[in-house]
């Protein structure tokens, strides 16, 4: 960091150039700066997920009213610039419910449900991706069979068959979208683990007489966990979709609880009479999965060296 100082010698101005040394804060600012996405419509999506992660966190104080609070003297009011009032301002539904209220809690509980399922799922994949290079044999056929079995039956029909049998529960259901696309991790932190293998750095430290473990957590996991961390980012929007798609055929998130999906699978019922109760949801959810999508897809630029600077 320099500073220009200006001084007078002799009726003469002179500029001279001073070194200051710039503390550890300030050069974390400035590289966190420099790793700032420069795209307006990232910046916004940022932004955007900022703030709905923050509304989910403080859903209990924002929210005027409680999600499962009735009124059915205020059924199906429109939102407050369609002619509704102000203190319902997106409006009420069929048990004159507000529906900002329910909307606020509904993404708390998307959200959570998919950020459980995803990462419950991103774990399971990458210990199966470890595991099964890391012993080889029988022990990776094994593991890479259960792979080729979870990918050859859709999701869905798992996702039926579980809740037949067991029931539903909000518990059961973050658990079963766990198990929908470990798989994929499974393949790519696999293949990843066995292209690290080769790199010299990771044969060097194997001379020296490293354990195993050691070098997995200390050298292969941290060279691979960038490409781990952008394929959550862009499963994620899946998994919102698959949680408000199951809760919109009223098999996810059951009454008296609330989410997007089954806030949308409600007002499909009223979609002629009281448009309000499935556009503000399914807007929500479109919202947020565009948005981490883009974010998703800027980490993936920022973490691959071919496409860096693009």
């Amino acid at each position: 960091m320099t500073i220009e100082i200006s001084d007078v010698e002799r009726g003469q101005a002179i500029s001279r150039t001073v070194s200051v040394p710039e503390n550890s804060l300030t050069a974390a600012l400035r590289a966190g700066l420099r790793r700032f996405p420069t795209s307006p419509v990232v910046s916004a999506a940022l932004l955007y997920l900022g703030v709905i992660a923050v509304v989910g966190l403080l859903a209990g104080w924002l929210a005027p009213f409680g999600y499962d609070d009735q009124n059915l003297a205020l059924r199906l009011q429109p939102p407050a610039l369609f002619g509704g009032s102000a203190e319902h301002w997106l409006g009420t539904d069929e048990l004159g419910r507000d529906i900002f209220s329910r909307l606020l809690f509904s993404i708390r509980i998307s959200l959570a449900t998919a950020l459980v399922g995803t990462l419950m799922s991103a774990c399971i994949g990458t210990l199966v991706g470890f595991l099964a290079p890391r012993f080889g044999g029988i022990l990776d056929q094994i593991l890479m069979m259960l792979v080729d079995a979870q990918a050859s039956v859709p999701f869905l029909i798992i996702a039926l068959a579980a809740l037949a049998f067991f029931g539903n529960s909000f518990v059961l259901f973050a658990l079963l979208l766990s198990l929908n696309g470990w798989e994929t991790y499974a393949r790519v932190a696999r293949g990843l683990v066995l292209s690290t293998h080769t790199l010299p750095y990771i044969e060097a430290v194997r001379l020296l007489g490293a354990r195993p473990w050691r070098i997995y957590r200390r050298h292969v996991l941290p060279s691979v966990a960038g490409i781990l961390v952008v394929k959550v980012t862009l499963n994620f929007p899946g998994t919102i979709l698959l949680e408000s798609g199951l809760s919109f055929l009223g098999l996810g998130i059951q009454p008296p609880l609330t989410s997007l999906g089954l806030m949308l699978g409600t007002g499909r019922e009223y979609l002629l009479v009281a448009w309000w109760l499935a556009v503000v949801p399914g807007t929500m959810i479109f919202l947020t999965t565009l948005s981490v999508s883009l974010v998703g897809d800027w980490l993936r630029d920022r973490f691959d060296p071919h496409l860096r600077g693009v």
